[in-house]
């Protein structure tokens, strides 16, 4: 062997060493993190933050639904919010024309989108994020009708007139639109579901790939 050749192999033992070493002290770390990660089980925190965030854009695509529909049925395009506002303000909110109210509730719309998307989430992905998108659809379908059923009819119904002396929300929303926006929210919530698609006990499996990947590159 001569001289610039153990010169190279000298280069190539101290790439696949240091490749070695970096492999090493990621798994070092690995160990080091917290008790419970990655999660043997269902990953309630994240799904439960992931169901805030989609479930948000869940209820701005519903009132977009809704905003539409009503300038095609010659309404106004933010009925629904002020309808929406009765819950907070009573009768009031049907006559206001202030932009703040109309900012407030959509911010409330949306905010309440959330904690929906938080139950859609938990059920969707703790039974179902293995099953078909079919099967994710008509299930998507059925929550939606659920959330909207128990909302109006087993609580908005008699907490309502009880709070504010009116059931504007119940009486004011047709049936069916209120049924249309709740399924709108479904779907919407399956469709961009994958958004927030992480396997957290997939995250170790693909760090040490990636770690064999660079030791096969170095040699």
């Amino acid at each position: 062997m001569t001289h610039e050749e153990k010169l190279q192999r000298l280069r190539l033992l101290q790439e696949e060493s240091t490749a070695l070493i970096r492999s090493i002290e990621d798994e070092a770390a690995l160990a080091k993190q917290e008790e419970g990660w990655p999660p043997k089980k269902f990953y309630w925190m994240y799904h439960m933050t992931t169901g805030q965030l989609l479930g948000s854009f869940g209820a701005i695509v519903a009132l977009m639904f809704n905003v539409v529909g009503s300038v095609l049925f010659d309404k106004n395009p933010f009925e629904l919010i002020r309808v929406f506002l009765t819950f907070p303000m009573g009768a009031g909110a049907l006559t206001t024309d202030s932009d703040v109210m109309l900012l407030v509730g959509i911010i409330l719309y949306v905010f309440t989108g959330a904690l929906y998307g938080v139950v859609f989430e938990l059920i969707m992905y703790r039974y179902f994020r293995n099953a078909a998108r079919s099967t994710r659809i008509g299930v998507a379908v059925v929550i939606g009708l659920g959330i909207w059923i128990v909302n109006f009819y087993g609580i908005l119904s008699w907490l309502q007139p009880l709070l504010f002396g009116g059931s504007w929300i119940l009486e004011m929303i047709p049936w069916w639109v209120a049924a249309l926006t709740h399924i709108v929210f479904g779907l919407t919530m399956v469709f961009i579901g994958e958004w927030g698609h992480f396997e957290a006990t997939d995250y170790r499996r693909q760090v040490m790939v990636h770690n064999e990947d660079n030791i096969k590159e170095v040699s």
